[in-house]
């Protein structure tokens, strides 16, 4: 062992880390097969990086989320997307998900609410983003833990 810093487990077990991208690359493209867009996606990594408070993520899957069209009215909402009618049918069901797959250990779905979600998906859209919101846990997980950093992109202008 080495002292206080951190094990990078993505760069200490790097076989591991690819199957958990190659894993993320065909959700993505599970999703696309089945009308998800890439959209409800990043909406997905988003909120969940939220809730786990993974920096890391929420830099890179903002910026994703952005490249795709989420708006930054949206970004704004998203812990309050309840509150708020920014957002489609789809991506309240994808939303929900997250939060769910996320807060499993305290919080579990109830019928009622999965069944009005499997009202808005398909079996296969309801798999992917349980897929999806699982997935991103995983990289929030590696990321904290890793104390994987968070870095100016650009520097301020004085």
């Amino acid at each position: 062992m080495t002292g206080d810093r951190r094990v990078y487990a993505d760069k200490q077990q790097p076989e591991i880390y690819k199957a958990l991208v190659a894993a993320a690359r065909e959700c993505r493209a599970k999703a696309a097969e089945i009308g998800l867009s890439r959209a409800t996606l990043e909406l997905v990594n988003v909120r969940a990086s939220q809730i786990n408070g993974c920096a890391f993520c929420l830099d890179l899957h903002t910026r994703l989320a952005v490249k795709e069209g989420v708006t930054a009215q949206q970004l704004g909402v998203l812990p309050a997307w309840r509150e708020t009618e920014v957002f489609s049918e789809i991506d309240r069901a994808a939303l929900e998900i997250a939060e769910a797959v996320t807060n499993v250990a305290t919080d579990h779905l109830a019928d009622p609410d999965y069944a009005r979600i499997r009202g808005q998906l398909s079996d296969d859209q309801l798999a992917v983003l349980l897929h999806a919101a699982s997935i991103i846990n995983a990289f929030n997980r590696i990321s904290i833990l890793s104390q994987h950093p968070v870095t100016h992109r650009d520097a301020p202008s004085n």
